[in-house]
């Protein structure tokens, strides 16, 4: 594995407003993301939930389909309005049969900038070295794909309208 992080950035013809909507109000994030929480993002609390496919792009939905109704847990790290949301996760978590919550958590950084055109979106996964060896290159593999479609999808759910 080259780097112990992953890095996607897309600038989204829409209000920062918008975008940090669809980031930090976890209903919104669900629809996008693929997952149903069970409680609000707050700054230092942990919120659980399911894998539910996109609202936002039947394709993505199909490829979310298998992992249906698997849990899902993610820690609210930090919020900082408008310009950052910081989430911790374990990555590629989606074998029932393994227990994860020994394993570090991945950090994730949802970074927005307002530019002309709309709000660059940065996303930036690391601490992939952390992930034990035996799963960390798939984890790693996973995740870089993953946030390519998740891009594309809060994109898509920005910037259209339904």
């Amino acid at each position: 594995m080259a780097s112990d992080e992953i890095r996607k950035q897309a600038v989204l013809r829409a209000p920062v407003e918008r975008v940090w909507q669809a980031i930090t109000d976890a209903g919104k994030f669900g629809e996008w993301f693929g997952v149903k929480f069970d409680a609000p993002f707050e700054a230092g609390k942990r919120v659980t939930g399911c894998i539910t496919p996109t609202k936002v792009d039947r394709e993505v939905a199909k490829l979310q389909e298998p992992h249906a109704g698997k849990p899902f847990e993610w820690v609210v790290e930090s919020i900082q309005p408008e310009s950052r949301a910081v989430f911790r996760w374990h990555p590629f978590a989606i074998d029932s049969s393994v227990d994860y919550s020994s394993e570090p958590m991945t950090r994730i950084e949802f970074l927005l900038e307002d530019v002309d055109k709309g709000t660059r979106l940065t996303i930036v996964e690391s601490g992939f070295d952390a992930i034990p060896a035996a799963r960390r290159a798939e984890a790693y593999a996973a995740n870089d794909g993953g946030w390519s479609h998740q891009l594309k999808l809060i994109e898509k759910y920005v910037v259209v309208p339904y």
